[in-house]
């Protein structure tokens, strides 16, 4: 029978991203000034890391960071630790070293 330490390996499906973010909800302007989380901001995008994908992902890889709106989002723990489930279309940018010096825009 199994004990309570043994871990089951999770495999992420089709086109999720499982993502961990460092957001306490505070912020820092660029002046220095200290933004409380409860300040009234209009919509604004988060920054994540990736920890995981699964296999029909195609934009991002394990430890890019990847940039969505926190309001498309579902919260998940994890052995302990909070993460946040997304859809591959849910991101709006990838940020990686592998990524060329270009924007992606094409006029």
């Amino acid at each position: 029978m199994p004990g309570r330490d043994d871990k089951l390996p999770i495999k992420m499906l089709n086109d999720r991203v499982l993502v961990s973010t460092t957001d306490d909800g505070e912020r820092t302007s660029s002046g220095g000034i200290l933004i409380p989380a409860t300040a009234q901001m209009a919509k604004r995008l988060v920054w994540a890391t990736v920890v995981a994908h699964g296999q029909n992902v195609r934009t991002c890889e394990i430890g890019d960071k990847v940039l969505f709106s926190p309001d498309d989002r579902y919260e998940v723990e994890v052995q302990g630790d909070d993460y946040i489930m997304l859809r591959e279309r849910e991101l709006h940018a990838v940020a990686a070293e592998r990524i060329e010096a270009s924007t992606g825009l094409y006029l």
